[in-house]
């Protein structure tokens, strides 16, 4: 009754504008409507309303200019609009740097604003930036002047990750003739159950009640509520990629004496990376009680006199009472290091695979790539004969299984492998390349100590980069720590 009455015979009322004057739920009010449109009593329409809102970097590109504007005027200080001139003069004199050279360069040839050809640009004198229907769509969004925008700008605009569209569906209601007539005459309201509840059965009333008719279609309330977060999901979908390629879990402290986390990787006691700076050392209690005798003294004599008949060691202090320092682990190799060392779950015998997915802590500068904790990918393979084809095949494999396929690989230099490299992928959105690993086969001061005798081909990946390159976010800390994007959590699911 109450949703016939705040309807309209005249013209079409949203069906939130209804519930709102009729005192209901949206979705009561949504199903009431259905009953009666069934009735005869009302009409009801759907359309699908598209909402626009802008990004980060469409907002700083209102407020500024698009980066192809910024590039287009600079070329025609340079006289880029009468003779080709040299594209590094122009993009140094546009201010631009980083993705926005990228996405000036993309944009700036589709635009008709000049050409770009063997390093050169030339720019069309009678191109107009400030007829941009990209910028005006921006501006148009921005202050919600959807109608004036060009439809074929706002697509691009979405494409280029500058707009986010949010289509839903508005259903209205409208009074028909026989629904006027009804009123008219006084129409009575007949009350419903919804709920078939303990008291009805036990009191018997079900007989008599009215039960309500369910419609499927009708909208049902939406209920926000707990779920896996998106990083949790990743872990496990790369858990299960892993044990497919024949690896086995790993599992361990993480707090961890010095001695497993550094000592054991051939890395020196003063080497700068084990100081505060960088890793979070333990107050109470601030060492380890007791460490395996004879594995200390062969990793304090590869340090102190180094291994095999070439070895010279670092000749720097080597102290007990360092190793045995507790600290929160700033890698899961130390997991690798209690494994392989036989001291975890006894001896192996090549081959073997091992891998963990865990957290690590790191004493870094938070930004949109860093945090002070993070998932690390921790990974080895123990096999005779490896060599680096046998460690590019394997990240080839595991990272085709989540779709990227354009892996870069540049060496580096680590105290416990040699040789090694760290692995760089491109960003979905931004196209920056990213740091996604560090990798190599350990040294001999690493393996002879631990007492293996062939060869291991070791990693250690970032979950959360990984991530960044499934789903394109551009900062870690929209999905990790206090500032992550709530709805994004909620909406984002990670595919198999």
């Amino acid at each position: 009754m109450a949703v016939l009455q705040a309807a309209d015979p005249d013209e079409p009322r949203r069906i939130d504008e209804v519930a709102e004057a009729a005192d209901l739920k949206p979705e009561t009010a949504t199903r009431a409507a259905f009953e009666l449109e069934d009735d005869g009593l009302l009409s009801v329409t759907e359309e699908t309303v598209e909402h626009y809102t802008l990004t980060d970097e469409g907002t700083q590109y209102v407020f500024e200019s698009l980066p192809e504007q910024d590039l287009y005027e600079a070329a025609v200080d340079a006289g880029a609009d009468e003779e080709p001139v040299g594209m590094g003069q122009v993009i140094g004199a546009s201010g631009l740097e980083g993705p926005a050279v990228d996405i000036a360069l993309s944009n700036y040839a589709r635009k008709g604003y000049g050409t770009i050809d063997s390093g050169e640009i030339t720019a069309d004198p009678d191109a107009e930036t400030g007829s941009d229907a990209e910028m005006h769509a921006l501006e148009a969004v921005a202050d919600d002047r959807l109608e004036e925008a060009d439809a074929d700008a706002l697509s691009q605009l979405e494409r280029r990750g500058l707009l986010e569209v949010r289509e839903e569906t508005v259903r209205s209601v409208q009074l028909t003739d026989e629904g006027a007539a009804a009123l008219a005459a006084g129409v009575e309201a007949t009350e419903t159950v919804d709920q078939l509840t303990a008291e009805l059965l036990t009191s018997g009333e079900w007989e008599d009640v009215e039960f309500t008719e369910y419609n499927v279609e009708a909208d049902a309330e939406d209920v926000s509520h707990g779920r896996e977060h998106i990083l949790r999901q990743t872990a496990n979908r790369v858990k299960d990629t892993l044990v497919g390629m024949g690896f086995q879990e790993m599992e361990g402290p993480h707090v961890d004496a010095q001695f497993w986390i550094n000592d054991c990787l051939f890395m020196p006691q003063d080497h700068p990376a084990r100081t505060h700076w960088d890793q979070f050392a333990l107050g109470r209690p601030d060492e380890i009680k007791e460490l395996p005798e004879d594995l200390v003294e062969r990793v304090r004599s590869a340090h102190r006199e180094g291994v095999g008949p070439d070895g010279e060691g670092y000749h720097s202090p080597w102290e007990g009472d360092v190793a045995r320092g507790l600290d929160l682990r700033g890698h899961t190799t130390s997991l690798s290091m209690r494994y392989l060392s036989g001291e975890e779950i006894g001896e192996l015998e090549p081959p073997q695979r091992f891998f963990s997915v865990e957290k690590v802590y790191r004493n870094d500068t938070l930004d949109p790539t860093h945090l002070l904790e993070f998932f690390q990918i921790e990974g080895w393979v123990m096999a005779e004969d490896l060599s680096v084809r046998d460690l590019m095949g394997t990240f080839t494999e595991f990272y085709e299984q989540f779709g990227i396929t354009d892996l870069e690989f540049k060496p580096h230099y680590n105290p416990y492998t040699e040789p090694s490299f760290e692995l760089f992928g491109t960003h979905p959105e931004t196209g920056e390349v990213v740091e996604v690993g560090n990798s190599g086969i350990f040294r001999e001061e690493v393996l002879t100590p631990l007492g293996v005798e062939c060869d291991v081909m070791a990693w250690g990946l970032s979950l959360e980069r990984l991530l960044m390159l499934m789903y394109g976010f551009e900062d870690i800390r929209d999905v990790h720590g206090t500032l992550c994007d709530l709805e994004l959590l909620r909406t984002t699911e990670v595919l198999h």
